[in-house]
């Protein structure tokens, strides 16, 4: 037999109608609802003929049960203050405007549904077996999936409540198939605007189920429901397929494959992400609309700045190194080719600014054509100890003065004293040299100076020095000496308590460009190389959100350019 489930119309009349004429045109023998009728659309009682004249055998949902009762809530399951805050404000219109006769019908409908179809053992839930809004997602851990499963014992097992539909064997070969079936009442926060349900073959002991995108008259709906005055962003998902309310419920793996991942209430106010100038805004933040969500990539807590690692081999061996970089360090040279790549990707990718390191850039011998190439696609920073600036580099360099490239070196003391403890013998007489040179060629440099015990009261009159040398205030910046790599000491940095900057090298993609070398930083890998800086935009996401869902904390910057 060939069955049709449909999980949350939510109000959608123009999904359900297209649900019975699809399922039909399928073949389907039997049609059911897994419940939720109300929920984010308006025409909850445009439903009920629909339902009759189709025959759709219903369960109730949490949402049904709510609005039967008279509940001061729909008992959706919801954690977050704005979850909340959405979820009421669409639950008192359906409580306001739905039939007190067809709220009765919804009270006398089962809460599950259980009978052998097919020779299989069919179980139909709204949530899962555990709980009428228990939210069965499908990147619950093995356990919780055997859990739920188990709770039932069935051979197949039908839910819905989520809104994202899938599919598993759980328990092996021999386990239940349980079939998220979504629901048709909104999209699947998935850029279509298709809806989705569950067709499934049930025959002679055997099961297999098909996931069905079902188009309808999205823009009907839409008209319906600012005719009735809901909220733009409800329309707007129905437009779009992408989800403006309701995110955090979202576990971090569902979460980040969406377009928006944070209530725009919810951004920092307390810091700024990347300060003066240096760095990239907050793009999300200043994108000029009144829309409540945000992505996470462009807002204050993912900077829209790509970090190239070109090499690891370094003419320094500084011994706070973050990155572990040295004469003899293993090079990891990424070639012309794949930097040229990543930057074209990057720019597909909306990033807005690419920061050149390493390592020393300048040791990579293609150098001066990747700046070249890398700041007629973005603006471009270049990381250097500007201590090679010499020969073919310099003229190279040179040609670059007045595009969108910027030099940036390091300057840890007033005197060499100070500087060379660090980077080196010789080292602060050949940077000095190597700044005069940047200024002479026009491109004037910024400075950073990595403060330690030993030379924090050395940063006035490095200030006092670069001013001398021209440089204008703006050009210089203090910035914390890193516990990475190399560096036995210094600030403690992590993916759980830092902001992400998606770096990339010859060994993959990094959380941060302070965790880039995988031997020192193996919690900051993120992916091997050749994966797509998409998929490491959404692997930041997902690694931010199950950072904040274990502690309930935001992280915070840690700038290694500023």
């Amino acid at each position: 037999m060939r069955i049709a489930v449909c999980g949350g119309p939510y109000g959608n009349p123009y999904a359900l109608a297209a649900f019975v004429r699809d399922a039909r045109a399928r073949g389907a023998e039997r049609l059911f609802c897994l419940g939720d009728l109300g929920g984010f659309g308006p025409g909850v009682d445009a439903l009920r003929p629909i339902l009759t004249a189709a025959g759709v055998e219903c369960i109730a949902g949490n949402y049904d049960v709510a609005i039967a009762r008279g509940d001061t809530d729909c008992g959706c399951g919801y954690r977050d203050a704005k979850d909340n805050e959405y979820a009421q404000l669409i639950y008192d219109h359906t409580l306001a405007t739905t039939d007190r006769d067809f709220a009765a019908w919804m009270g006398r409908l089962p809460t599950e549904r259980r009978e052998r179809i097919g020779g299989l053992d069919v179980h139909m839930v709204h949530g899962s077996p555990l709980a009428l809004n228990d939210f069965w997602w499908e990147s619950l851990p093995e356990d919780a999936h055997r859990q739920r499963a188990g709770a039932s014992g069935a051979d197949v097992v039908l839910c819905t409540h989520s809104g994202l539909p899938w599919q598993r064997r759980v328990g092996g070969a021999a386990g239940s198939l349980v079939v998220n079936v979504g629901v048709i009442g909104k999209p699947a926060n998935d850029g279509r605007r298709e809806v989705w349900y569950a067709l499934l073959d049930l025959a002679g002991g055997r099961a297999s189920a098909e996931l069905v995108p079902l188009a309808y008259d999205w823009r009907a709906q839409a008209a319906s429901m600012r005719a009735a005055g809901l909220p733009e962003p409800f329309a707007e998902t129905i437009e779009t397929g992408w989800w403006t309310t309701c995110l955090e419920i979202l576990p971090p793996a569902e979460r980040a494959r969406g377009r928006y991942h944070l209530y725009r209430s919810s951004l920092p106010s307390g810091f700024t992400p990347a300060g003066d100038g240096w760095g990239s805004g907050a793009a999300g933040e200043q994108d000029g609309d009144d829309r409540p969500v945000v992505p996470l990539f462009g807002s204050a807590y993912f900077p829209t700045r790509l970090w190239l690692y070109t090499n690891f081999h370094c003419n320094l061996a500084c011994d706070y190194c973050a990155v572990a970089s040295s004469p003899s360090a293993d090079p990891r040279t990424l070639d012309a080719a794949a930097v040229r790549d990543l930057v074209d990707e990057a720019a597909e990718e909306g990033f807005t600014e690419l920061y050149v390191t390493g390592g020393e850039p300048f040791l990579h011998p293609d150098i001066v054509h990747l700046l070249d190439h890398a700041c007629g696609r973005l603006p471009t920073v270049v990381m250097t100890n500007a201590m090679l600036l010499r020969g073919r580099r310099a003229r190279g360099l040179a040609q670059l003065a007045g595009r969108k490239l910027t030099v940036q070196t390091s300057l840890d003391g007033a005197t060499p004293e100070a500087h060379d403890a660090h980077r080196g013998p010789g080292s602060w007489a050949r940077t000095m040299d190597g700044l005069r040179h940047l200024i002479d060629i026009g491109l004037p440099p910024r400075v950073a100076l990595t403060e330690t015990p030993e030379n924090a009261h050395e940063i006035p009159a490095v200030a006092d020095l670069l001013a001398g040398l021209g440089l204008p205030a703006g050009h210089f910046a203090v910035r914390p000496l890193l516990h990475r790599g190399a560096a036995e000491t210094g600030l403690a940095i992590g993916p759980d308590s830092s902001i992400p900057e998606l770096t990339a090298s010859a060994e993959g993609l990094h959380w941060h460009p302070a965790g880039a070398d995988a031997a020192t930083s193996p919690d900051m890998h993120l992916a091997p190389a050749g994966t797509p800086l998409e998929r490491g935009k959404q692997l930041v996401t997902e690694r931010f959100f199950a950072a904040r869902q274990h502690d309930g904390s935001l992280p915070r910057p840690v700038n290694c350019a500023i």
